[in-house]
């Protein structure tokens, strides 16, 4: 694949335009999948609510707020051109280091459960990960769109990619917060595949990756007893077992149709996280495989969206906007089953929100941008393609 030498055209000129142009398959799957999650978090939280606030809908109030600014935030980014937005890389980049370096700090960053990963600022709690992966992600499209022949003919030039990585990586695992880390190692990797990068570098970053993996479970005593809780949860179901057994539990009450929506019993203080990383399992209770599946198939269709919208901008000559969809696309995937795993028992426990669905304001925020951006793309794909004799930069 060549480089694109131009920057993206200007944005459409009217609203009437950029809602001719949207993707109605990537937007109604991911409107639906935003609706049927703000019902499972009130149906999920309701007991919790109520139990610590006297207040069952406390939780569902306030992931109706986070989804209601996440689609006007959404709306605005659709206005965004990827030009501009492409300007902005190195700004954002450097915004994203700085939060995961912030939250870091003793006295600043918000500790919950033994992690730093949060700022508090007062009325809104951020998770930082969430902001600072989607920054880096934009840089990058842009650095592969600026330093394309070099990715693709040189080991250097990947290694530039793999340092940012490696860099962000580390500051992710000091909070700790390994699933946003592997998350965004994998939508990195996808990047780099569009950007025909060679396959070596791909070896040698996953032998690191698997060796660093490794390193952090053999030296952290808590994340070995995930990891054994996983293989075997049922060898003690009470202690390092007890969330994926419950989870299970779960899963399998819900048979095909499931016990009907709201009537949940492992939500009543069984299984913990609930409405947030454990939301599957209470859905598979309530709504049943036939549920599941449905939320299954509606992840896979946003997954294929993002696919269809980077071929058709790499096609177009758009780079930017094929690496950023793909980017965008692989983290909405990959999160979406590293969550329904570990709810299943297929992975170990990685403390990953279900996208677009579990209760978590940052998160929701973060992903509602995601679809506005990777919508952008699509909106212009639909201009004029950049002419074939303007696609290669060499720099």
């Amino acid at each position: 694949m060549s480089a694109v030498s131009l920057p993206t055209s200007a944005r459409p000129a009217s609203r009437a335009v950029i809602l001719a142009r949207l993707d109605a398959p990537l937007l109604l799957a991911a409107l639906a999948l935003l609706a049927l999650g703000l019902i499972m978090v009130a149906s999920a939280s309701m007991p919790l609510a109520d139990h610590q606030f006297n207040d069952p809908l406390r939780y569902f109030r306030r992931q109706l707020l986070y989804a209601l600014l996440g689609l006007g935030i959404g709306a605005l980014v659709l206005r965004l051109s990827l030009e501009r937005l492409q300007q902005l890389g190195f700004t954002l980049m450097a915004i994203s280091f700085a939060l995961l370096l912030v939250v870091l700090v003793p006295g600043v960053g918000k500790v919950v459960n033994g992690s730093a990963r949060w700022l508090d600022l007062g009325i809104l709690r951020i998770q930082v990960s969430e902001p600072a992966r989607l920054g880096l992600l934009i840089y990058l499209a842009g650095f592969l769109v600026r330093r394309q022949v070099e990715v693709r003919d040189t080991f250097f030039g990947v290694g530039k990619v793999m340092a940012l990585l490696a860099a962000a990586g580390v500051l992710l695992l000091s909070e700790p917060d390994l699933g946003a880390a592997v998350v965004l190692t994998l939508a990195v990797m996808a990047m780099l595949w569009v950007a025909a990068a060679p396959i070596l570098p791909f070896i040698i970053l996953l032998g690191c990756g698997m060796g660093g993996l490794y390193l952090l479970i053999a030296l952290s005593p808590y994340r070995l007893a995930r990891l054994t809780g996983f293989m075997d949860p049922w060898a003690d179901p009470f202690n390092t077992g007890f969330q994926l057994t419950q989870s299970l539990m779960a899963i399998g009450s819900g048979h095909w149709f499931g016990l009907g929506l709201g009537s949940s019993v492992q939500k009543m203080f069984y299984l913990p996280e609930a409405h947030t990383d454990f939301l599957f399992a209470i859905l598979a209770e309530e709504l049943g495989l036939m549920g599941s599946l449905t939320v299954i198939a509606l992840y896979a269709l946003v997954f294929w969206r993002c696919l269809c919208i980077a071929d058709t901008a790499a096609r177009r000559g758009r780079w930017f906007g094929a690496y950023l969809a793909m980017g965008l696309g692989v983290w909405l995937a990959s999160q979406a089953l590293i969550n329904i795993g570990v709810n299943m028992g297929l992975l170990p426990t990685k403390g990953l929100t279900l996208p677009l669905m579990s209760y978590g304001g940052s998160s929701l925020l973060v992903v509602c941008v995601m679809i506005a951006l990777i919508l952008r793309v699509g909106i212009e794909n639909a201009e004029p393609a950049i002419p074939s004799n303007h696609r290669e930069r060499r720099s």
